[in-house]
């Protein structure tokens, strides 16, 4: 593995919500920054309306452009989702893509709510901070 994950004594168990509270990165790891990915196919148009169709997209997107440097979901250090009208439903579609993607260590994470991002059909968008050991 690449780093370090603790979820410390004294804070809720926060696996099951898709995250961790920290991580560790070794001193000489190479950090790789992925922009924000969101629901597109290779066309860069919306590939659903749906939330949940949304996700799973960018999700795949990411392991793609990880994938571009020799690294997978489980590399990722750091999560930031952009979440138009965020709900405790949408919560949960994240969560599981982030354990379907991570397994049972997720990255930290931070998920923000947001009125809109860089077009009006994208209703989610995942930014990642990745280390290679």
């Amino acid at each position: 593995m690449s780093h370090t994950v603790v979820n410390p004594d004294g804070l809720h168990d926060p696996v099951p919500f898709g995250y961790s509270h920290t991580a560790v990165i070794p001193a000489g790891a190479e950090l790789v920054l992925v922009a924000g990915q969101y629901g597109s196919g290779a066309d860069g148009a919306v590939v659903s309306p749906e939330f949940g169709d949304q996700v799973r997209q960018a999700f795949h997107n990411l392991g793609v452009a990880l994938a571009a440097h020799g690294l997978d979901l489980g590399h990722v250090v750091q999560l930031r989702t952009y979440v138009v009208e965020p709900d405790f439903a949408k919560l949960g579609t994240i969560g599981e893509a982030v354990r379907s993607g991570c397994g049972d260590t997720p990255p930290t994470q931070t998920v923000i709510g947001v009125a809109g991002l860089a077009m009006p059909d994208i209703l989610f968008e995942v930014e990642a901070v990745a280390a290679r050991p």
